[in-house]
């Protein structure tokens, strides 16, 4: 069994930064792709970003591509999302995924660890 933990959300202005972090227990971190959703009020959640367990693979949506940055240090158990230039749409709950095997997935079912989720708010 796997836990995970986020941490690091709060309220910037736009344009800010933000870097999430994602502490994870259990020895199978290492085997795991990780990925971070987001879930704004009456909206589904999305996919941000994915990286592969062996870092080899990375993913981003559309919307957040050159802006977020996504990390992993399996040493450490801790996948990272680092946020700049944010904007109001950006405002949301942001959760920790993981899933077994190397594919980076983009959706909310292909998941089976959840973190309990970290606010992030932008004003503008």
């Amino acid at each position: 069994q796997v836990q995970l933990v986020e941490s690091g959300g709060g309220l910037v202005q736009a344009g800010g930064s933000l870097r999430l972090s994602c502490a994870a227990s259990g020895r199978t971190f290492t085997i795991l792709t990780m990925g971070w959703f987001r879930q704004a009020p009456g909206k589904e959640r999305e996919f941000v970003a994915g990286i592969s367990w062996n870092r080899a693979t990375t993913t981003y949506a559309d919307s957040v591509k050159g802006r977020f940055t996504i990390s992993r240090d399996n040493a450490r158990n801790t996948v990272s999302l680092q946020m700049d230039s944010l904007m109001s749409d950006d405002t949301a709950v942001y959760y920790c995924a993981g899933r077994p095997g190397l594919q980076v997935l983009t959706t909310p079912v292909s998941y089976d660890y959840w973190g309990q989720g970290t606010q992030v708010t932008v004003s503008s």
